[in-house]
């Protein structure tokens, strides 16, 4: 017997595709996830977008794409500690993708191809003074230029760049690339005016005619602490020492020099102390290595130079060519306790890198403002609570770092430009983190990270020539394309090679795919195979 047709008849808005009986109960759905890298990047960089355009040896391109967020790549490829490569998931499969390499290798290409900035937007008439160049302010001062504001930095200093020149020692960072990155961004049509220290600052906006100011003043002022000493003793803070180095008379150490602090400026003075010919440089330090909030790489150059550290001490009295230490001991809770030990130390000279304070003599008498603990209070648009005035960088409680700076100057920026036309701005919305656990690690080969060569040893301990080198093409090409797009599709054609129903579409080059639900089934063999977490199954609406 012949059978009959059937029809169905569907509501409008209804597709085949959601008439899927009871074999199919999820279905598939490609996502953007975020990478571990940029959720982790203080600078707000799209790590993932640049390493792509890299990995294809587009440099250009690549280099374009990062200083979208951050101005200063050849500086960060540098001085950065780099939490990206900390938080990224080839660590967990070998080792993590060498960003911070990458990073200094497409910020020299650019320097050595003059590669200059987009063209600001069309000029809004609106006009903001940025108080400081250091990267706080490099930064917001590029970002408000290229929304097309008209932008004064006012710098108290003889010369641009803040704690990254006086704080950063040469052999770090070479003064040629931080001259190199802030003459890009005055290219701009940025005013910088050096000399020039903002007293009052409602007084310098009144005069200026400005319409919103950016306070990025850096922490140049060492905080003290009282240690007996006779009147020849040579106390001096580690601010002024390296300070001293920008200019030609460079400080007078001796021969024997003893550093009291436990922080990067400390590890930067006795290596500095070292490169100035200094027999000994002793760090004398109250708690342990694990204690020790300097990086850890940091702290291996330093011995690797023959700086000496002295754990679980501290500095009871200061004479003339010698000192006296106090042993110490950790108690139950990790905290430091004197034990009446004590020992006489040969020194020179004595170099207190205990910390540093932000000068906020500029906001005196400027109503509206919270300063609290030695820092300004500010709002989550990074406005403080007078209205106009946002501050950003040492001035506001964070991490004090260059790549966080850079990241509150483009923040900062973006809230005033939205603050002058009168509206605020909404970042967008992030997408759920790619863990590992979201990857198919399987179809990568083991790839081990590429080291940066070391200036040799005998050269580190006698001059101030950049002790870390930087990757050529062929290894910075190789370091790019160890990225494992996490959370991102990048075109494998997995999901089409292995799609049992012919569901998958391909939509060209560049463009990704997508499902055909009317032949999906929701096995989830996509999802499987996908190298990178960019598809995950959705339970179906029933």
């Amino acid at each position: 017997m012949q059978s009959k047709p059937f029809a169905i008849t569907l509501k409008p808005g209804t597709s085949l595709a959601n008439l899927t009986g009871t074999w199919r109960t999820a279905r598939p759905v490609y996502l953007d996830r975020l990478p571990p890298c940029n959720h982790a990047c203080p600078a707000g960089e799209n790590i993932q977008g640049w390493l792509f355009h890299a990995e294809s040896g587009d440099y250009e391109q690549a280099w374009r794409s990062l200083v979208e967020n951050n101005p200063l790549p050849a500086v960060m490829g540098r001085v950065c500690y780099h939490p990206c490569e900390g938080a990224c998931n080839r660590g967990q499969l070998d080792e993590s993708v060498g960003i911070n390499s990458v990073e200094r290798f497409l910020g020299d290409e650019a320097i050595k191809r003059n590669w200059q900035f987009d063209a600001p937007a069309a000029a809004t008439g609106k006009r903001v003074l940025v108080v400081g160049a250091g990267p706080s302010g490099l930064s917001a001062a590029y970002h408000l230029a290229r929304l097309g504001h008209q932008v004064e930095i006012q710098e108290a200093g003889p010369l641009a760049g803040g704690m990254m020149r006086f704080g950063i020692p040469k052999y770090r960072l070479p003064r040629e690339v931080l001259d190199a990155e802030v003459q890009r961004i005055l290219n701009l049509g940025v005013t910088l005016t050096l000399n020039a220290k903002v007293d009052n600052i409602e007084d310098s906006m009144k005069q200026g005619n400005f319409d919103a100011a950016f306070l990025a003043v850096g922490a140049h002022i060492a905080k003290r602490t009282y240690i007996p000493s006779g009147d020849a003793a040579h106390i001096v803070d580690a601010v002024s020492v390296l300070r001293s180095m920008e200019g030609e008379d460079k400080p007078m150490l001796g021969r024997r020099v003893v550093v009291y602090g436990g922080g990067n400026t400390a590890i930067d003075v006795a290596r500095t102390a070292k490169r100035l010919g200094a027999t000994e440089a002793i760090i004398v330090y109250r708690r342990t290595r694990e204690k020790m909030p300097a990086h850890d790489f940091e702290v291996e150059e330093a011995l690797q130079e023959g700086v000496m550290i002295k754990w679980l001490s501290t500095i009871k009295q200061a004479d003339e060519g010698s000192l006296t230490v106090e042993k110490m001991v950790l108690d139950d809770k990790g905290v430091p306790q004197p034990t009446g030990e004590f020992e006489t130390m040969a020194a020179d000279s004595l170099v207190l890198a205990l910390g540093q304070d932000v000068d906020l003599s500029l906001l005196e008498g400027v109503s509206g403002l919270e300063i609290k603990n030695g820092t300004v209070q500010v709002s989550s648009n990074m406005m403080t609570g007078h209205a106009g005035i946002f501050a950003g960088g040492d001035m506001v409680p964070s991490e004090r770092t260059v790549t966080v700076a850079v990241g509150h100057g483009k923040k900062a920026a973006r809230h005033i430009d939205a603050w002058l036309n009168g509206t605020a701005y909404q970042p967008a919305p992030k997408h759920e983190l790619a863990d590992f656990g979201k990857l198919n690690p399987w179809y990568y080969s083991d790839a081990d990270k590429t080291v940066r060569p070391m200036l040799d040893i005998i050269r580190r301990k006698t001059s101030f020539d950049e002790v870390q080198g930087g990757l050529d093409e062929n290894n910075a090409l190789f370091e790019a394309r160890r990225c494992l797009s996490c959370g991102n599709c990048f075109e494998c054609d997995n999901c089409y090679g292995v799609c049992p129903d012919n569901a998958v579409i391909k939509l060209g080059a560049g463009k990704g795919f997508q499902f055909n639900y009317d032949y999906c089934k929701g096995c989830g063999l996509c999802v499987a195979e996908c190298p990178c977490g960019a598809i995950k199954m959705v339970a179906e609406e029933t």
